[in-house]
């Protein structure tokens, strides 16, 4: 019996006792049930599960909880520095590392305070019991700002063993073409916070080592497809323009210079354009936007008919919004929920096959997607 279909026996054990929360839906491949199985945590922004079927839950204001057999434990795990939520910033990203069941390291991105303000930073420690030690910082975006704005801060394990850590631009878009400014750029980083030699910039004067590639907005979604070993991200665009983007090395993404987006408000004109030689162009965009955050590749077998499909929370219009991919391509899309949950931070896929949403409230939620 495989690790996944013992996570959904106890599913399918379970779910009796809390039917009266759930709902089903009939979605363009499989009739769903959305089941809400916990509530009460404060504005949740990152989900990661332990070897046991636990979760590990951040919240912006600074405190990391634990969800154990779905129940939401009234302490926070200790340990960690102190952190305040700052604007879109707090406590955000989360991963655990691929041996985590030999080292227990937790990894943790937040907003930190420092010389001339606020940056991302990311921090591991490592978990027993409800206690986080050994905390370590292993990077700190520099240089660091007065904003409130786009922290991005998705945390990714690449199959080497590498650490990538979306940033947003903080809110001063020409930061993201600047390679002497950590702001608007994917980070690649070794698990102990070196950096690895095979950067793009590594040995660049003038260039920021860790940074893997550049142009991004405000990166909150990643994940890693399954069988091609590709990083996609998502970012949030300005009044239209989000994008899905496949990330490689030393690639420039065109934030600010081309966008699909306009300027808030009166709507006029970012950058260049659409298109300029030497930027990548979007593997999908959102015109107008959804305000994506979260995203996870399916690989289970309890949807068989979504397996290698992109899933993507919307914070704008309480979607989930499944992508269909073909190699390195989007050929199609489908948008469910229709609002009726709340603001999609998180999407995960659990070790039991199934989809686990956090909405971003401050009575926010966990809602696991099942089978009919």
């Amino acid at each position: 019996m495989t690790l996944q279909t013992k996570f959904l026996l106890i599913y399918l054990l379970t779910f009796q006792v809390s039917a009266l929360s759930t709902e089903i839906i009939n979605t363009e491949k499989h009739n769903i049930r959305v089941e809400l199985l916990v509530s009460g945590l404060q504005h949740p922004w990152g989900m990661a599960f332990l070897p046991n079927g636990n979760i590990l839950v951040t919240e912006r204001d600074g405190r990391l909880r634990l969800i154990k057999n779905n129940k939401l434990l009234d302490a926070a795990v200790s340990g960690l520095p102190r952190i305040k939520q700052h604007g879109q910033g707090g406590l955000l990203g989360i991963a655990l590392h691929p041996q985590f069941e030999k080292n227990k390291w937790v990894y943790l991105a937040y907003a930190g305070k420092g010389k001339g303000g606020y940056g991302t930073e990311v921090i591991r420690g490592r978990l027993t019991g409800m206690q986080l030690t050994n905390v370590e910082t292993l990077f700190r975006a520099l240089p660091k700002s007065r904003g409130g704005n786009h922290f991005g801060s998705r945390l990714l394990f690449a199959p080497d063993g590498s650490l990538f850590i979306s940033l947003g631009d903080r809110g001063d878009r020409d930061r993201a073409q600047d390679l002497n400014d950590h702001a608007g750029t994917l980070i690649r980083i070794n698990d102990d916070g070196t950096v690895p030699n095979d950067n793009p910039f590594v040995d660049t004067m003038g260039m920021k080592p860790e940074i893997y590639s550049y142009g991004n907005r405000n990166m909150q979604g990643m994940a890693l497809q399954a069988g091609s070993n590709l990083i996609w991200t998502h970012e949030h665009g300005p009044q239209g323009g989000d994008e899905v983007n496949i990330m490689r090395a030393g690639v420039n993404y065109g934030w600010p210079v081309i966008t699909y987006g306009f300027n808030y408000v009166i709507g006029t004109k970012i950058g260049e354009g659409t298109h300029k030689d030497g930027m990548a162009q979007p593997i999908h965009k959102w015109v107008p936007s959804i305000a994506p955050s979260g995203m996870t590749f399916y690989s289970g077998d309890v949807f068989p008919e979504w397996q290698g499909d992109l899933f993507v929370g919307s914070l704008k219009f309480g979607l989930l919004v499944r992508l269909e991919v073909a190699g390195d391509k989007i050929i199609h899309e489908e948008r469910m929920l229709d609002g009726n949950y709340g603001r999609i931070r998180d999407v995960v896929q659990g070790p039991d096959g199934l989809l686990y949403l956090l909405t971003d409230e401050q009575n926010g939620s966990l809602y696991r997607i099942g089978p009919d």
